[in-house]
């Protein structure tokens, strides 16, 4: 394309209008909204919502997502959602007469797929991230106390089956079906993980971070804290089963290293995470639920050696502050400014006015990814 030197003093303006108008579109283009979820627990009942008892979960968490669809519309409030991301538990353990895995997972499909109308900024559908929680992968590799079924991989197979779609499995394997996988999202690197980054996660984690710039900040999204339950990993004992005398789960494929009691310490796993971060400076953010209530705080590891940011969510139906005062229900929003290297989260306190959908905002938090 070839321009002619002499502009005319209006086509000035003009240029310089669209220049003004393509530098605004590129800085609205460098925000990245997403929202950000844990814990939903299909099959549990809340004892008080919204006037009523024993609401099912699969209410709840339509109600949250009607609020997040309204957010999603309300311009004023962001431009587009880019992805919601649920970190876990999306069936409860089957016990105590809990609901099947293959029920709690059609009903979070008609919740969360069928009943998601989140847009992005130019109105195409938002994606949809999950992970699983240690109650889905119980359910499917079983548990040491009595469920009914034994066993049943439903809501792991359909978090594989919909994060992998062209892999599509019927048969769910802990290894080979393992559910991690990233995205780039506007220069800004999204690593989603099995439960934990546990020894097996950080070797596909390094494989992963090979193909990115050390540059580019990293987004870690997992169920577990960072500071892991020991009965997360496999059993140093015996036949190193699942049982009820050594209670632990063999969730992810470490070995737990600080003992043979699932009530110790995990010093050793911790380091090895602390470890991996200090190798990768670019890691900025680690996203969890499994503890229920909103917070922004620093891990700084067992022997205080990293300062990771770390933001926990509340979960709808587990919360621990939220289910003494359903005022307190929250997920959060968050928004990465690319240009500045700012991200912000905000607490989006859903259920404040219960006669209605109107959000309430609660702490916020303020983080420079550079």
């Amino acid at each position: 394309m070839k321009f002619n030197k002499y502009i005319s003093f209006s086509g000035l303006i003009l240029l310089l209008s669209l220049t003004n108008t393509i530098a605004s579109a590129q800085i609205k283009d460098s925000v990245i909204n997403f929202l950000f979820t844990s814990d939903v627990h299909f099959g549990l009942t809340k004892d008080h919502f919204r006037g009523s008892q024993n609401v099912p979960a699969k209410d709840v968490d339509m109600a949250m997502m009607q609020v997040m669809n309204q957010i999603s519309d309300n311009h004023s409030i962001v431009n587009g959602i880019d992805a919601l991301v649920i970190t876990g538990d999306i069936a409860n353990r089957m016990e105590n007469g809990v609901q099947s895995a293959t029920k709690s997972w059609d009903q979070f499909k008609e919740v969360f797929i069928d009943s998601n109308h989140l847009r992005k900024a130019n109105g195409t559908k938002s994606e949809l991230f999950a992970v699983p929680g240690n109650h889905d992968m119980s359910n499917a590799i079983g548990f040491h106390r009595i469920m009914e079924p034994k066993k049943d991989p439903a809501s792991m197979i359909g978090i594989y089956n919909l994060m992998f779609p062209k892999k599509q499995v019927t048969k769910f394997d802990s290894i080979l079906t393992r559910i991690h996988y990233s995205r780039d999202i506007k220069g800004v690197h999204f690593i989603f993980l099995s439960l934990y980054p546990d020894s097996a996660e950080r070797v596909w984690m390094e494989k992963d971070l090979k193909n990115i710039a050390k540059t580019t900040p990293v987004l870690l999204f997992a169920h577990s804290i960072p500071d892991v339950e020991p009965r997360f990993f496999q059993n140093p004992n015996g036949l190193h089963d699942i049982n009820d005398e050594d209670k632990f789960e063999n969730l992810v494929p470490e070995n737990y290293k600080d003992g043979n009691d699932v009530k110790g310490e995990t010093i050793i796993e911790q380091n090895g995470f602390a470890d991996f971060i200090i190798k990768h400076n670019n890691i900025k953010v680690y996203f969890h639920g499994h503890e229920n209530w909103t917070e922004y705080y620093q891990y700084k590891g067992p022997n205080n050696k990293i300062n990771l940011t770390c933001i926990r969510t509340d979960s709808p139906m587990k919360g621990r502050i939220s289910l003494k005062d359903e005022k307190k229900l929250a997920f959060e929003l968050v928004s990465i400014n690319t240009n500045t290297g700012m991200l912000t989260v905000k607490e989006v306190l859903w259920n404040a006015n219960q006669n209605s959908n109107e959000v309430k905002w609660g702490m916020m938090g303020k983080f420079n990814l550079k």
